[in-house]
């Protein structure tokens, strides 16, 4: 017997909800650490902004998809040089600066429909791009599972790595009930108190942390040199944007070009939010859709116990923030390999279920040429200077795809079209009825 599928729209009692919230919350927490960390931002102000932005994304998409927005990575370098001479304040602006660039995306998308991204993304197109989100992360993954804290040995930190894959991986193929559900939660318990047992946990910071507090808020200040550097590369993220939501929609089997704008927007907003508090701009984390495609529950309400628990965390609690900043590595990294992992399998599996011909040379050569132009590109960490900006591995696999698509002879004239759609149609009437009724109302009561 299957794993219980739990819908989107569907509510669990609270006891149910909440754990899987905190899951997701777990899973998302290095990476919005870590991001601040590196381009000079309070932790505590982006974990708080993450729950912000994630509240107001499901109030944009009308809790519609189920979606945790983080920071991003792809703005790192051009954050760190724009910090060198506007300071964070003068950041700030930048990335309010790149919130609007994905709201005014958001309203193109609205007016043009999304037609266009049918022609000029195919599925095998956009399974390339998912296959390079996944991967792409590996890097990642392991190089937190084979991070030896000071003082510890390289075989305490394989065992604690290998106990949280293992123990996610039995929890979702053999479990039951509640054990099943929460994976990710339980393997990182388990790996943690391992973690304890080997004396690799410093709790000094809990111990000094206050139990309630405020974190630092920096207010944006103008700096048009720092906006024109890091606003445009919203444009990059609004890619890795649509392949996070056309990953979602395989597994959720729902087609959500119509209101994708929606989405675009929630990220917009989240961002702008996160420029004026001081905090590194959002997007959709390719984490969460991991821990999705583990757990199979889909609601969208247990994100609001996730964002929920972000800003209390974040916002204050720092002793919290302090005793969940105290996980080790091995044990984000453990889990983080199962959900990677399973992200890079959504684009074989989209390939499988859409009937794409891999003997065709055509396919093979869109698919493979850029997925690994890019994975190498990720992997060794380096992307392709353009001026002031640098263009990410994710960003080549998606330009390479799209132009060997429309470049290459063979090209279906059919392609695109409904036999093309990178998601199945199941539901998707019902989905674009229910919006365009929603709509309707909203402009008779104004």
């Amino acid at each position: 017997m299957g794993k219980r599928v739990v819908d989107v729209e569907e509510r669990l009692p609270w006891y149910q909800a909440l754990p899987l919230g905190l899951q997701h919350f777990l899973s998302m927490f290095g990476a919005t650490v870590l991001v601040p960390m590196l381009m000079g931002f309070s932790p505590s102000v982006s974990v708080m902004c993450s729950g912000i932005g994630t509240a107001l994304y499901l109030v944009a998409t009308k809790g519609k998809i189920p979606s945790y927005l983080g920071p991003s990575f792809s703005f790192v370098g051009p954050v760190v040089i724009a910090s060198a001479t506007a300071g964070v304040a003068g950041v700030g602006s930048a990335i309010v600066g790149a919130g609007l660039v994905f709201v005014v995306c958001a309203l193109v998308v609205r007016k043009a429909g999304t037609r266009w991204i049918d022609r000029l993304i195919p599925t095998v197109v956009m399974a390339e791009i998912i296959f390079v989100i996944g991967c792409g992360l590996a890097t990642t993954a392991v190089s937190e599972a084979l991070t030896v804290p000071e003082g510890e040995t390289l075989w305490q930190t394989l065992v604690v790595a290998g106990v949280a894959f293992f123990v996610v991986v039995l929890c979702a193929c053999f479990g039951k009930r509640v054990l099943n559900t929460i994976p990710v939660l339980v393997g990182a318990a388990v790996a943690y108190g391992l973690s304890c047992a080997f004396d690799m946990v410093d709790f000094t910071p809990v111990a000094e942390a206050a139990w309630i507090g405020l974190p630092e808020f920096t207010l944006p200040v103008v700096d048009v040199t720092a906006i024109v550097l890091v606003s445009p590369i919203a444009i990059i993220v609004v890619i890795e944007h649509i392949g996070h939501l056309f990953v979602i929609g395989e597994m959720t089997h729902r087609n959500y070009n119509p209101i994708l704008w929606r989405s675009l927007l929630g990220d917009g907003l989240a961002t702008t939010v996160a420029g004026l508090l001081g905090a590194p701009p959002a997007t959709t984390f390719a984490e969460n859709i991991g821990v999705l495609n583990v757990t199979r529950v889909y609601a969208t309400q247990v994100f609001w116990y996730a964002a929920a628990t972000a800003f209390i965390v974040g916002g204050f609690c720092p002793k919290l923030g302090a005793l969940v900043g105290t996980i080790p590595d091995p044990v984000i990294g453990g889990v983080s390999i199962v959900i990677f992992g399973l992200i890079a399998c959504n684009a074989l599996k989209m390939l499988v279920e859409h009937a794409v011909d891999m003997t065709d040379s055509r396919n093979l050569i869109i698919f493979g040429g850029p997925a690994i132009a890019a994975i190498g590109m990720q992997s060794m960490g380096v992307s392709i200077p353009v001026g002031e900006y640098s263009v990410p591995g994710l960003a080549v696999a998606a330009l390479l795809g799209i132009v060997l698509n429309l470049v290459l002879p063979g090209r279906s004239p059919d392609a695109g079209t409904e036999e093309a759609l990178p998601m199945p149609r199941e539901g998707y009437d019902d989905l674009a009825r229910d919006f365009e009724r929603a709509e309707n109302g909203s402009n008779e009561k104004g």
